[in-house]
């Protein structure tokens, strides 16, 4: 109502008609405080609860899902190192695609799983002519993945959870993995911590929830034995996981050859295979 502009970030509906989001620069005055979508103004957005991290519920008016509605006033949420206008441009649609795994197939997550970024349908192909079987399963992306660690040690760090999903052809083709002794090799952190969210042993089921899991050292993995992963930055949980399947002294020699080599951070980065 006062002409400020707000950014917020889409987080997820909970009921039809409120949604979870992050808001920047909303003042003050939140709980009066009426916001507009730029480009439909005549929709309005009322803030129903604060929470802590800049985290509100809010109500909106509007017909058909959130996702429906943000697909046609909403932009791609880019990591903030990422810089684009604040009004819709040609880049803009370039990144809904570049920004998104070819594989994507249901909405949730908050952000890219972006060691998945690196896959093309042509690399496909050749992983199909070497006859390196794949399969997909589903874990939505929470800003708690992106939460840095901030306490004194990692025990005392506080992991969010994050709903996920194995379909009965993923349960079926690990389970056959496991019983064959062919390697596991998640692409990403987000697949690492669904597969470790399982029970030990040689058999997956078709199953769904949401797993809390935080993996750091030290940690027996029970499925996994080779992660493609991107490069993580410092006191994330995310670098934690990695130092759990390298050791921490592999880990930093590891890190410190990126940093010399010039190899690229954050989420349109480089990956790399470890084991």
């Amino acid at each position: 109502d006062t002409g400020g502009r707000v950014e917020g970030l889409f987080l997820s509906e909970q009921t039809t008609g409120e949604w979870q989001v992050l808001l920047k620069k909303v003042g003050r005055n939140w709980a009066t405080s009426r916001l507009h979508f730029v480009n439909r103004p005549d929709v309005s957005l009322k803030i129903l609860a604060k929470f802590g991290g800049g985290e509100y519920r809010v109500a909106v008016d509007i017909a058909g899902t959130a996702v429906e509605f943000l697909e046609s006033v909403g932009r791609m949420p880019l990591p903030p190192y990422i810089k684009r206008s604040a009004e819709h441009d040609q880049r803009d649609e370039a990144d809904r695609q570049r920004y998104q795994t070819v594989y994507a197939a249901s909405p949730g997550s908050v952000a890219a799983p972006t060691a998945g970024l690196h896959f093309t349908q042509e690399l496909f192909n050749v992983l199909d002519e070497r006859s390196v079987e794949r399969c997909f399963l589903t874990l939505h992306v929470g800003m708690g993945t992106f939460k840095p660690i901030t306490a004194n040690t990692l025990a005392e760090h506080s992991m969010h959870e994050e709903a996920y999903a194995i379909p009965i052809a993923a349960a079926e083709a690990l389970t056959r993995a496991k019983r064959q002794r062919r390697r596991i090799i998640p692409v990403g952190t987000t697949s690492a911590r669904v597969l470790e969210s399982q029970p030990a042993g040689d058999f997956f089921e078709q199953t769904s929830g949401r797993t809390s899991i935080f993996i750091h050292e030290p940690y027996t993995w029970k499925h996994i034995a080779a992660l493609i992963t991107n490069f993580h930055l410092p006191r994330s949980t995310l670098i934690a996981l990695v130092a759990a399947l390298t050791g921490l002294d592999e880990q930093r020699r590891l890190y410190a050859l990126a940093i010399a080599e010039r190899y690229r951070f954050f989420s349109y980065g480089d990956a790399m295979l470890i084991e």
